[in-house]
């Protein structure tokens, strides 16, 4: 089944050529368009539309509201968040509204195409030039935020447990030493983490556990 995609970008050269990278993708159905927060949420009321490329720098409502926005209209439509800024708090804000995806705008388009079908299918993704920024952003929010887990994700005690060194930094390696277990053991572990929070990733997995209070 298609996804249809819309693109909100007020940059109208920026559109086409996201537009393009898109055009020929295989699991893309119709491509919308929007120059401005304001016209994307009247798309989405009158379209179904399963993931948006949102701008953060757009004329009145910006990206971040325009995302909040989007989430309570349709929680199920996935927004992935695309800028040329790396600041923190636009993170953080990113995060609460709802992102599903956080890239920069320099990230290669074939890479996008591939990143927006992982996010389809479920992910999260941040781009690895700001992981650093959303790891300290997530944790920031984990400690002023109340937030009810989505749902269990039948992780065993074994797992949470590893999971928060996870979010805490820790290799394989070194969770194995401190846990007193063979490193495959914790890969092993760590794999079976990541087919349950259905992420492809240690940092996916690390943000989801520390938005979701997983830890």
């Amino acid at each position: 089944m298609k996804s249809n995609i819309l693109i909100v970008e007020d940059h109208e050269l920026t559109r086409f050529g996201l537009k393009t990278a898109f055009e020929n993708c295989e699991y893309a159905g119709e491509i919308f368009e929007a120059e401005s927060a304001e016209t994307a949420l009247d798309i989405i009321k009158g379209h179904e539309i399963s993931l948006i490329i949102m701008d953060l720098g757009l004329p009145g409502m910006n990206g971040i509201d325009a995302t909040a926005s989007v989430k309570q209209i349709n929680n199920e439509i996935k927004v992935v968040i695309l800028t040329s800024h790396n600041d923190m708090q636009e993170v953080l804000n990113s995060l609460k509204a709802g992102a599903n995806a956080y890239c920069s705008k320099e990230i290669n388009p074939k890479r996008l195409v591939d990143v927006v079908r992982s996010v389809l299918d479920g992910a999260a993704w941040f781009d690895p030039s700001i992981s650093h920024i959303v790891l300290e952003a997530a944790a920031k929010s984990q400690q002023t935020e109340s937030i009810i887990p989505e749902r269990d994700y039948g992780l065993t005690s074994r797992e949470t447990q590893i999971l928060k060194l996870i979010t805490e930094g820790y290799s394989n390696n070194e969770i194995a030493n401190q846990l007193f277990v063979s490193i495959n053991t914790t890969k092993a572990h760590v794999a079976s983490i990541l087919q349950k929070l259905e992420v492809d990733d240690r940092l996916q997995a690390a943000l989801k556990a520390l938005k979701e209070r997983l830890v």
